[in-house]
C-alpha cells in the first residue's frame, strides 16, 4: 500500500506571521493523523517560520520551486541545497503556473528534478494538460511527452523518492474538477510511463497525487480511487479547517 500524501501549495499568499498562525490553528486539527503524510509548501520567505512551527511533528515542509544549479550568479533563484539547509524535505517542480508564467519547459523540469534528487529532496513533479489539449483529445499525448522528458536519464534507483502530481490545468482555480474516473485514468497513464522509464517496481511504488480544485467536498471520492495516492492542494489549503477536512477525507 502506498501511503497517501497531502501537500499544501500556498502559492504567493501569507507572511511569516500569517503562516505561524495557520500552523498553530492547523496542528490541533490533525493531531494523531499519521496515516496520511502531510507536507506544507509556503513561499520561500516563510520556509524558516514553517519549519520552526512544525518542528517535532510528523509534518514535512517543501519549497514551491528551485533552480538546477547548486550555486552561482543566478539572481533571485534558490538551490536545492539551500532548501535542504533551511529544513525542507520536499520541493514542487514544474507547477502549471511556473510553466504558464515563467517559461518552465519539460526540459527545465528534468534539470530541476535531477538537481532535487541530488540534493536529497523529495520532488513533487507536476504534469497535466490545458483545456484546449483536453478538448482536442490530446491528454494522453501531452502526459506521455511531459513524463518522457521529465524522467529522462534518471535510473529507477535514483527515482525512488519521486512523487508526481497530475494537474489537469483546466481544473485549477476554475472550480472544475476532473471526475475521479478521469483522474484515475490519467494516473494509470503516468504510472505506465514511469514503468517504462524506471521499471515496474519503482512505478508500482510511485505516489501520484491529484491537483485540480481539490476541496473537502470532493476529496473523499477522489481518494477512494486506487490510483490516486494523495493531493496537491492549492486554494483550499489556505484555511486550516478546510485543509484538515481534506486530510480527514483522505484517511
Amino acid at each position: 500500500m502506498r501511503k497517501k500524501l497531502i501537500a499544501a501549495n500556498s502559492k504567493m499568499y501569507k507572511t511569516p506571521d500569517q503562516v505561524r498562525a495557520f500552523v498553530a490553528a492547523f496542528l490541533p486539527l490533525v493531531y494523531g493523523k499519521t496515516r496520511v503524510e502531510i507536507v506544507l509548501c509556503p513561499s520561500f520567505v516563510c520556509l524558516p517560520a514553517v519549519v520552526e512551527a512544525v518542528r517535532g511533528t510528523h509534518i514535512g515542509v517543501g519549497g514551491q520551486d528551485m533552480f538546477w544549479e547548486k550555486e552561482g550568479a543566478y539572481t533571485g533563484e534558490v538551490s536545492g541545497l539551500m532548501l535542504k539547509a533551511v529544513g525542507c524535505s520536499h520541493v514542487i517542480i514544474g507547477h502549471s503556473e511556473r510553466r504558464q508564467y515563467f517559461c518552465e519547459t519539460d526540459e527545465t523540469v528534468n534539470r530541476k528534478l535531477k538537481a532535487a534528487l541530488a540534493a536529497e529532496l523529495q520532488p513533487i513533479v507536476c504534469v497535466g494538460e490545458v483545456l484546449e489539449e483536453r478538448e482536442a483529445g490530446l491528454t494522453q499525448q501531452v502526459l506521455t511527452r511531459q513524463c518522457n522528458i521529465a524522467f529522462s536519464e534518471i535510473s529507477g534507483i535514483e527515482a525512488a523518492p519521486l512523487i508526481v502530481a497530475y494537474e489537469p490545468v483546466w481544473a485549477i482555480g476554475t472550480g472544475k474538477t476532473a471526475t475521479p474516473e478521469m483522474a484515475a485514468e490519467a494516473h494509470r497513464l503516468i504510472r505506465d510511463q514511469a514503468a517504462k522509464a524506471f521499471g515496474d517496481e519503482t512505478a508500482a511504488n510511485l505516489r501520484i497525487l491529484y491537483g485540480g480544485s481539490v476541496k473537502p467536498e470532493n476529496a473523499k471520492a477522489l481518494m477512494a480511487q486506487i490510483e490516486i495516492d494523495g493531493a496537491l492542494v492549492g486554494s483550499a489549503s489556505l484555511d486550516p479547517k478546510s485543509f484538515a477536512a481534506i486530510i480527514a477525507g483522505s484517511e
